[in-house]
């Protein structure tokens, strides 16, 4: 039977990032560390296995040398990313291409579906969810006429918060929030506004404003949720999406409970508390800042202890 794989992360310095990351015991380089890739097997960062038979093998190393562990989907690349985001400033003003799009003008990349769990924020933080206009030409006319507040629609959030952002979404995470991304496997972001800020070195950074207005949803479209919560025994399971793209769900365990493996694999981050897991005879512990993979032959095992979870899968 495959062991429970446990991932080291990758860290990426960023204009808008912070030191929050070693909440979650993480040793950082810098005081502008903006994400960790927990689960990644992208050409710009990969997570290594720390344990096991397969330690040292790459995310996508495992993904191509070992489908079983998958449970033998297909596919040429680990179609999901998970990453921590720390913004200690706002984040530019974006949107993302679908899988159309970004196979035609990205070089065959995969288009960027993506829904945040807000871990922790300050307080009045929000974010850009949407926007206001009704047609392109109203949307491009406020775009050129930089009448921003106007155009963007701003969302209050608190801990806790779920939000679901398809491509063609207009958005932008705010000033001190902390937060889980799961997303489509892809690095493709057009900027649509960054606050005219610069560099360390006096730059700008590069918009995309033909290919925001190209890919935008215009009008937008409102993405309510339908969450489901169950309670398994000592587990608390709420379900925030279950989409083409991926599956997301919250775990809260306060006790034991046996579970049966119902996906092809889980990616479970651990964002507070610790616990184990016992499977065929093996126990494996874990806490905050763990980044672990349960394989699609843990058939059955059962996870005690006290923790908090943001569960995926497809």
């Amino acid at each position: 039977m495959t062991e429970l794989l446990f991932f080291e992360p990758v860290f990426k310095e960023r204009i808008w990032g912070g030191t929050k990351l070693t909440s979650f015991g993480y040793e950082i380089s810098s005081d502008q560390t903006g994400e960790c890739w927990a689960f990644a097997a992208h050409t710009h960062g990969q997570s290594v296995v720390k344990n096991g038979k397969y330690k040292g093998l790459t995310l996508g190393e495992l993904w191509k040398e070992n489908r079983a562990v998958f449970g033998d989907l297909d596919g040429d690349c680990f179609p999901l990313l998970t990453k921590i985001l720390d913004a200690n400033q706002d984040l530019s003003v974006q949107v993302h291409p679908n899988d159309e799009y970004a196979n035609i003008h990205e070089n065959g990349e995969f288009g960027k579906t993506e829904c945040w769990y807000v871990i922790d924020c300050e307080e009045n933080a929000e974010i850009i969810y949407g926007h206001h206009a009704k047609t392109k030409e109203e949307f491009m006319s406020m775009v050129e006429q930089e009448e921003w507040d106007k155009l963007l629609h701003r969302v209050k959030v608190k801990p806790g918060d779920f939000f679901y952002v398809p491509s063609g979404t207009v958005h932008a995470i705010g000033k001190g929030i902390l937060i889980l991304e799961t997303q489509q496997n892809s690095d493709t972001t057009y900027r649509l506004y960054d606050y005219n800020r610069k560099d360390s070195e006096g730059n700008t950074r590069e918009l995309h404003l033909e290919k925001s207005v190209e890919v935008t949803e215009i009008p937008c479209t409102s993405n309510k949720l339908t969450v489901q919560q169950e309670k398994i025994h000592d587990l608390s399971v709420t379900t925030f999406i279950e989409c083409p793209y991926f599956l997301v769900q919250k775990w809260l365990l306060n006790g034991t409970t046996s579970l049966k493996q119902q996906k092809p694999f889980l990616l479970v981050s651990v964002i507070d508390g610790k616990g184990s897991l016992i499977s065929g005879g093996n126990t494996y512990f874990f806490k905050k800042g763990d980044h672990f993979l349960v394989p699609n032959d843990f058939e059955e095992y059962q996870i005690v202890g006290n923790a908090e979870c943001i569960v995926s899968s497809l």
